[in-house]
């Protein structure tokens, strides 16, 4: 991942979107602050999952976005809750 300014991204934006094409995210600071990214379909695909499912959604939620996890995901879909979890004090 690089940083970038935006005046260097309005020079050379093909650049930086062929780098986020190829896995590269580059984030856009103003003034030295984070204000965008660039990134891939891929990677914007597995954000947009992952805020789908929201805090409570978990790791089975987010099922399906790594390679060959076909069967991970056709098994939770099959699969039924038994009740919900507790969770212990944290005194």
């Amino acid at each position: 991942m690089s940083n970038r300014t935006v005046s260097e991204v309005k020079a050379k934006l093909s650049e930086y979107i062929r780098a986020a094409e190829h896995g590269e995210p580059v984030v856009i600071t103003r003034h030295g602050q984070a204000v965008a990214a660039i990134v891939g379909p891929e990677e914007l695909e597995t954000l947009q999952r992952l805020r789908a499912a929201g805090p409570e959604g978990g790791l089975a939620s987010v099922a399906g976005g790594w390679e060959d996890s076909d069967d991970l995901v056709r098994i939770l879909e099959t699969s039924s809750r038994t009740g919900s979890r507790t969770s212990p004090a944290l005194d």
